[in-house]
Parts: structure tokens; sequence; C-alpha cells
């Protein structure tokens, strides 16, 4: 275990979470998700963690992998489409992991999500979180436009499965 990131873990507070993802940000991404969602069949669920515990720190889990339990644990992949989408937020490690269910299998390239988490982190890393989650829902937002497009879809009959709300865990 790396000495910095297990201080940095000590001391992401829900605090300072709170004080960074405040109900303003909270709001702004509610709001671009819903947004989103208007124009696509796909469904995003937006999560920030705070920190990992001292176990998981001392066993090495990833951000990767805890973003892929925690699109287990959401349920993210429970949808009629199978087009859910985690954009998960490790606050300490300023590390965003986006996870898609497995109807983006064969038709999304790893580097697509990619390029949504660097736009993301380089947002987050300049202290600008507000516009870098929003950022990151309209890029989720235009991949499932192209990959499960649906003009007026909560509007037309699709329904809404996943929360727009974003999670701070």
């Amino acid at each position: 275990m790396r000495i910095r990131r297990f201080l940095r873990h000590i001391f992401a507070t829900r605090w300072a979470l709170r004080s960074t993802f405040n109900g303003q940000v909270l709001a702004a991404i509610e709001r671009a998700v819903r947004a989103s969602e208007h124009q696509h069949r796909g469904e995003i669920r937006f999560v920030v963690e705070d920190a990992l515990d001292t176990v998981a720190l001392w066993r090495g889990v990833t951000p990767r992998k805890r973003a892929e339990r925690v699109f287990a644990e959401l349920e993210v992949w429970n949808t009629e489409h199978n087009n859910g989408v985690l954009i998960y937020v490790l606050f300490a490690d300023r590390a965003v992991e986006i996870v898609a269910d497995r109807g983006f299998t064969g038709r999304v390239e790893a580097s697509e999500w990619r390029a949504a988490c660097a736009a993301m982190e380089q947002e987050f890393r300049a202290g600008r979180f507000l516009e870098g989650a929003v950022t990151g829902v309209q890029i989720v937002g235009r991949i499932l436009l192209k990959h499960f497009p649906a003009p007026g879809a909560h509007a037309g009959g699709d329904r809404n499965e996943l929360p727009d709300k974003p999670a701070l865990l």
C-alpha cells in the first residue's frame, strides 16, 4: 500500500466531499442526467464516494474494481435494454471510472469511455467539480444517443429505470 494514497483516503472526509459536491453541484448533475436521458434510451447513474476503507486500501482495491462493485450493488445492470452506465468518482483519488452494461459490448470502444473519464479528471484536477461532472454526463450522453437513440425518451414512454439524483457514498 502506498503511503500517499493511504493518507489521501484518511483525509478525504465526508465533510470535504459534501462541501465539494454540495447541493448546487448535485442539482446540476441531476439536471444534466435528466436532460441527457430525454434524448436516448440509456440510463446514467452518477456516484461519488469519499474514500475507501483501510481494508480495501490494504488489499489494493483500485478505483476500477470498486466501480465494478458499486455497479453491481446499485444494480445499474438491471435495465430493460442492458444499457445502464455508471459514472463513478472516487473523491480521494480524484479518479473517474465508467462501467457500462453488456448492451454496449462490441459497440463502444474502451477508449471512448476513457476519454470521458479523462475529461472529467482534468476538470477535477483544476478544482472545477461542477463543470467536470456535467461534462462527463454530457459526453456519456452523446455515446448513449449514438447507440440507443430515442428522441423524447422519457417523455415518450421510456421509463426512468435508475435514479437521476447522484449518490454520495
